[in-house]
């Protein structure tokens, strides 16, 4: 492409999900009622699993790093999106663009793998009960969750950087309402042959390696369950990975739903929508499915809601309370009594009571 119809460009216009006038009040409502539930929401679990010493297990561990990152996830975009559309402003700077990228891509990523990793921990406690808190030590778990930053860091950390040895041209509207690595291509004047090829490459191994991870530990966990003679065992067993399952099958879902399908004239609408479901539906979703099918958390947000809560002040805290002479009493109700009159008039009840 010739130099004339290149162009440094410092900031970029979001599409946005309708450009419809009409459509933006509608639009802001929704997007900032669902903010505000996934963050109390994933609040709640945070502090519910701090609280409560019960929940100082690897399980609740990963829980509480999964909530941690939905909350980081959907404060990507969410806030972003509601300033665009209150401002009737779509801009967004390059360099502002760039780290949204990569924040999308790092937590995203993230998810998966604390996915996969709460699979191992659900394969660890099935499948090796006898073994789980020697096999998911402390430093076990730690160094899970370690190598996970890593890997999805470095991976944003190249598509970042790669992105940013592009030229862009003149036209820098991104047909989505954040910055995604394929838009943001679709602008470029340079040769993006490396970029793509990153992309695939990465899309193969950080794809397919937590799905494989969770593929295999509930193979092997079946395999077990299946063995356990008893119904109410086999019931007990399952029962700790429902909540997992069902993460596990809205998020994937929603890939296989969107990406499995052809190539057409609406593919972009299509990632919309996955997007939409992966960085802002689920993770509002992620504390009632973990609260609701969860005993320990349910107990555990009880016990945290009882301790915010304002308590109820008793009736005898209104009221003063004085000795009743012991002559006029028996012995058993020598006692202090709360005296039914108000404040101001307690001085001249007592003098007339002496008349």
């Amino acid at each position: 492409m010739e130099p004339e119809n290149q162009t440094e460009i410092s900031e970029f216009f979001l599409q946005g999900l309708s450009e419809k006038p009409e459509h933006q009040t509608l639009l802001f409502t929704t997007f900032l009622s669902t903010y505000l539930v996934t963050i109390i929401g994933n609040v709640l679990i945070i502090l519910a699993i701090i609280t409560d010493a019960h929940l100082h297990t690897p399980m609740y561990f990963f829980l509480f790093n999964l909530s941690l990152v939905d909350i980081l996830l959907s404060s990507t975009t969410v806030p972003k999106m509601l300033v665009n559309i209150q401002t009737q402003s779509r801009a967004i700077t390059f360099a502002g663009c760039l780290t949204q990228m990569y924040a999308f891509h790092l937590f995203g990523t993230m998810d998966s793998f604390l996915l996969a990793v709460m699979a191992i921990d659900r394969f660890v406690a099935i499948v090796h009960p006898l073994r789980y808190l020697v096999l998911m030590c402390p430093r076990v778990c730690g160094l899970l969750l370690g190598v996970s930053w890593v890997i999805t860091n470095l991976q944003s950390l190249i598509h970042t950087c790669l992105m940013v040895q592009l030229t862009f041209c003149a036209s820098s509207e991104i047909s989505h309402f954040f910055c995604d690595l394929m838009p943001l291509l679709k602008l470029s004047c340079s040769d993006t042959h490396t970029n793509e090829l990153m992309i695939f490459a990465s899309g193969i191994v950080m794809g397919t390696s937590p799905l494989s991870c969770i593929l295999l530990s509930y193979i092997r966990i079946f395999r077990t369950v299946f063995k356990i003679p008893s119904a109410r065992g086999k019931w007990k067993a399952f029962s700790t990975c429902g909540s997992h399952l069902t993460v596990v099958s809205l998020f994937y879902g929603t890939i296989f739903a969107m990406y499995l399908q052809p190539a057409s004239p609406s593919s972009s609408q299509k990632d919309k929508a996955a997007t939409l479901m992966c960085g802002v539906v689920i993770p509002m979703l992620n504390p009632f499915i973990y609260s609701l099918r969860n005993k320990d958390v349910k107990a555990a947000l009880g016990k945290l809601i009882g301790k915010v809560a304002i308590p109820c002040p008793r009736p005898e805290q209104f009221l003063d309370v004085y000795h009743v002479p012991g002559s006029l009493l028996g012995a058993r109700d020598r006692e202090m009594h709360p005296t039914p009159y108000p404040r101001g008039v307690q001085s001249l009840a007592g003098n007339r009571d002496t008349e």
